[in-house]
């Protein structure tokens, strides 16, 4: 991805939001803070996490540990991966990230920044990967547009994994189901647009922006919204 070229040592911002591939980031992270003179292992004031669902107990942790003094008198810094922010736990942030700490630093790694709330993607510097739609995604959307119905409704089903993303599922996937979601519609979206159709445009587009909005809320039915998709778009 090369985020290195963003991240400047002589000028720190308070949060980054790193939109993309954790695999793919992290070392480049690392490098980073290892650059920056920061240990990553053995340092008390290093906080590496990495888990699947971010809820508001952790979000109520991060704020506890965040206000506590460090121990070496020098930066404080927060490596937190996820799949997935629960809308508790992006409420209990927003108040983290309004009042900045001195030499306090967060890099916050998410597959698709669309997972979070405009207001609380507002606070970061954030630098996405996501900007540009990979080859393999937007072949993949749009011979998802040009399947019959039937065959559609199938593709969904094995597109999904079979465990439904819960609370309770703390197994870490490289990619969890509602993210993986919201980078699918996200290319059909960019796929169909480029049909410069009226009827997508009038039709199709706001139910598209609708479940989209639907797969970032925790409880929502995952299957059910992928497959009104499915029924959704037009035969071409």
């Amino acid at each position: 991805m090369g985020i290195l070229k963003y991240l400047d040592k002589n000028n720190l911002h308070h949060a980054y939001l790193i939109e993309g591939e954790r695999n793919e980031i992290l070392p480049e992270i690392f490098k980073f803070l290892e650059d920056l003179g920061v240990k990553t292992s053995n340092n008390p004031d290093f906080y590496n996490i990495t888990i699947d669902s971010f809820k508001i107990e952790d979000a109520r942790n991060l704020k506890s540990v965040q206000y506590e003094k460090s121990f070496s008198g020098g930066k404080k810094i927060f490596l937190i991966s996820v799949n997935n922010f629960l809308l508790e736990a992006q409420n209990t942030l927003l108040k983290i990230f309004e009042e900045p700490k001195e030499d306090t630093h967060f890099f916050i790694i998410i597959p698709n920044k669309n997972i979070l709330l405009k207001t609380l993607i507002s606070r970061f510097y954030l630098i996405s990967s996501n900007q540009d739609m990979s080859d393999d995604q937007l072949i993949l959307a749009e011979k998802f547009i040009l399947m019959p119905v039937k065959e559609r409704l199938f593709f969904m089903k094995g597109f999904l994994s079979e465990e439904e993303d819960s609370e309770e599922n703390l197994i870490i996937q490289p990619l969890s189901n509602r993210a993986k979601s919201l980078n699918f519609l996200n290319a059909l979206e960019v796929s169909l647009y480029k049909r410069k159709n009226q009827i997508l445009l009038n039709d199709f587009f706001p139910h598209l922006l609708k479940v989209r909005e639907f797969v970032n809320q925790p409880g929502s039915s995952l299957k059910s919204l992928m497959e009104s998709i499915a029924l959704a778009i037009p035969n071409f």
